[in-house]
């Protein structure tokens, strides 16, 4: 018996003895796991690692130029502490970390670098999507640093106060603070750009007199004391089917029942009311203690009077984006200073100058047509929706001769000249900037007429009617039929002033207009 006790007593300290060097093994070798892991975890999240994958144009130059490397204090800002989540919330970060990181890894491998439209990838919608805002907050925590100006005072209390009520973003106002980019201007403008004090005028060059209209057809408007002209159109009235068909693919149901209107004739301006001309209405008007026009209309005041026109208060920044003005499409402006723009218009051409009835809008973007688009094609083929879509790319082909959309536009306004006209003479009617129209929005609108309707003109309601889709639409969306809104409240969240501007919004970088314009009744039929 004892010996046998001794021979279990000795297996069993072999069995410890085994079980501790392999306990010390697993020990050892996690400790090893956990090391390697965690050095890879502190190698992956270096500037070095994110730019093996990024090596898109300018990626390092422009962060190496940006506010988070030179500044005062002397820190560097790196990658991993803007694109992920803080390191305190450890899963949130750890897990953006691994899905960013296998999406990164996998585009690299398997996409086309050169195809890739980085300037796209560079604006607001998509960098929105990859700076938590917690980022932003864990470095800056004092939004009232000393030194701070006045309208950053106003524009970080508007944060502190709304930040989770209104999904602010910090990159809303500071888009260019990890890449630079010089052609962002952050801080209210202060002047007209390229007309500072010591800007030189020749007005030698400037029209005297606005186009006099002696029949209905195609002129090319002057506008008095400026060196600006554009080409207006001629449209002929008449009678059309106002919404879609049944059968129209990605139709929405405030495009129903299709009915038919009929318009009177009228000019319409051949493309989107341009920086230059809305700069030009900025310059003679902007707010200086003028009166309001609603109060030159209500008091019957001189209203063909240009000094008694009170115009936009400066934007914060400059709205055109850093994308271009010239005769691009002037943005980000609200209902109010579109039609604002127009009484400036008429005022100095002695014209009646006025936005377009929706049905006016869509009569012009047909052009004529009866299908989808004024030009061949189905929705069904151009449209990134549906179950085709993750089988095989959109059609490209003829719609991006004729509108800027989603998939030609980087992600910003183009200028007039990147598309052909429509078949009355008439440019970016789809695409590029949604255009005010001079109707109220009612989803039900249609299901109320009947018959022929003529002129018809909706006065009631919240939002204003909004058509043609923007450059970061999808297809589907610029149908010569498909209805958008204002929305007011959205597109001011960002906005710190109280009150709110009237005259400029602040998160809607899409909306623009174009004027048309009522012939005297002797020119028409």
């Amino acid at each position: 018996m004892a010996k046998r006790s001794k021979r279990k007593q000795t297996a069993r300290k072999k069995f410890y003895k085994r079980k501790s060097f392999f306990l010390l093994i697993g020990i050892f070798i996690g400790i090893i796991f956990v090391a390697t892991l965690y050095q890879t975890s502190v190698y992956f999240s270096t500037n070095e690692s994110c730019m093996m994958c990024h090596v898109h144009p300018h990626a390092e130059e422009s962060w190496r130029l940006s506010t988070h490397v030179n500044n005062s204090s002397g820190v560097t800002v790196n990658c991993v502490d803007c694109h992920l989540p803080p390191t305190d919330n450890t899963w949130a970060h750890y897990s953006a970390k691994v899905a960013l990181g296998a999406r990164d890894v996998w585009g690299y491998l398997t996409k086309d670098i050169e195809s890739i439209d980085w300037d796209k990838k560079s604006e607001l919608e998509n960098a929105v999507k990859y700076i938590p805002n917690e980022s932003c907050v864990k470095c800056h925590q004092d939004l009232f640093p000393q030194g701070i100006a006045d309208e950053g005072i106003i524009a970080h209390l508007h944060y502190d106060e709304n930040a989770e009520a209104l999904d602010l973003q910090c990159i809303s106002c500071h888009l260019d603070v990890g890449h630079y980019n010089p052609n962002y201007a952050h801080g209210q403008m202060t002047g007209i750009p390229g007309m500072g004090a010591s800007y030189a005028v020749d007005t030698s060059q400037y029209y005297k007199e606005a186009t006099p209209i002696t029949a209905f057809v195609n002129y090319t408007e002057q506008i008095p004391g400026t060196p600006l002209s554009f080409n207006m159109i001629a449209i002929e009235g008449g009678e059309f089917m106002m919404g879609s068909p049944s059968k129209e693919p990605f139709r929405n149901p405030d495009e129903s029942p299709q009915h038919e209107v009929e318009v009177n004739s009228f000019f319409m301006a051949e493309v989107e009311t341009t920086w230059d001309q809305f700069w030009a209405f900025y310059g003679e008007t902007m707010s200086e203690g003028r009166t309001p026009p609603e109060v030159v209309f209500q008091n019957n005041m001189n209203a063909t009077d240009v000094d008694a026109i009170s115009g936009p208060t400066p934007p914060f920044g400059y709205p055109d984006q850093g994308w271009g003005q010239g005769d691009r499409p002037a943005i980000t402006m609200t209902h109010y200073a579109a039609e604002t723009f127009c009484q400036w218009l008429s005022a100095k051409t002695g014209k009646k100058y006025r936005l377009p009835t929706e049905a006016e809008w869509e009569y012009a973007a047909r052009g004529g047509t009866e299908t989808p688009y004024f030009f061949p094609g189905s929705p069904r083929d151009f449209s990134d929706q549906g179950f085709m879509r993750s089988l095989f790319k959109p059609k490209t082909e003829v719609i991006g001769d004729h509108v800027i959309y989603d998939k030609n536009s980087s992600g910003r306004t183009q200028p007039p000249s990147e598309v052909l006209p429509n078949p009355f003479g008439l440019k970016n009617m789809l695409g590029n900037v949604m255009e005010y129209t001079a109707d109220r929005y009612d989803p039900d609108a249609y299901s109320k007429r009947s018959g022929v309707t003529r002129n018809p003109l909706v006065t009631e309601g919240e939002e204003w009617v909004v058509r043609g889709g923007l450059y970061s639409s999808d297809a589907a969306d610029e149908r010569s039929a498909s209805r958008a809104h204002t929305q007011h409240d959205a597109w001011m969240r960002t906005d710190p002033q109280q009150p709110k501007s009237i005259w400029w919004y602040s998160d809607v970088r899409g909306i623009g207009f174009r004027v048309v314009c009522e012939p005297d009744s002797g020119l028409v039929r």
